[in-house]
């Protein structure tokens, strides 16, 4: 059954079937909030608050519409919501070590190397709408045209915030290898 079947009849009553969607899309979304955040609880409050507005929610899914588009949008809005009510927002000037800090407390399983753990690092110091166009189309490995969904805009504009993103992620990781 697809998604976004399995999301229409949630969307009728079906809540039982959110338990399938769960289960398809909670690593992705909690990989998601883990990446763009660095904080593990954060992750996983953020992963369960998308769940819960997606049963709230449920009767604004339009039937046509890509599941998958929808539910990251959703989860994008909880992480600004959960940004925008805290007033906690990461300076561009944190100290690196405050960031490799913070990166310790990330899964280990997703740092493999020092090269690996200099690029989580760089990512980490982009600004949050280019770690966010990254980890959408690098990392969840959605099409650009899901992304111009996501962030409603045009496909055009996705792919130049991705290029401008790289250069910049490319930028700060040989400025961190230097060090």
């Amino acid at each position: 059954m697809t998604d976004e079947a399995l999301m229409l009849e949630v969307k009728n009553g079906d809540l039982k079937k959110a338990s399938i969607l769960f289960d398809r899309y909670h690593k992705r979304l909690y990989n998601f909030f883990l990446k763009i955040s660095f904080d593990k609880e954060l992750g996983h409050d953020l992963t369960q608050n998308t769940f819960l507005r997606l049963i709230k929610y449920r009767k604004t899914y339009k039937e046509g519409s890509k599941f998958q588009s929808w539910v990251y949008q959703m989860a994008r809005n909880i992480y600004a919501d959960h940004y925008r009510k805290n007033k906690v927002l990461i300076s561009d000037y944190d100290e690196v070590d405050e960031i490799k800090n913070k990166l310790e407390l990330v899964d280990e399983t997703i740092v493999q190397d020092e090269r690996e753990k200099l690029l989580y690092i760089s990512l980490f110091r982009l600004t949050p709408e280019q770690r966010e166009v990254l980890i959408l189309t690098r990392f969840q490995q959605m099409k650009y045209e899901e992304v111009a969904q996501v962030l409603e805009t045009s496909v055009a504009n996705v792919k130049v915030k991705v290029h401008r993103a790289i250069k910049a992620l490319r930028d700060k990781y040989l400025e961190l290898e230097k060090i």
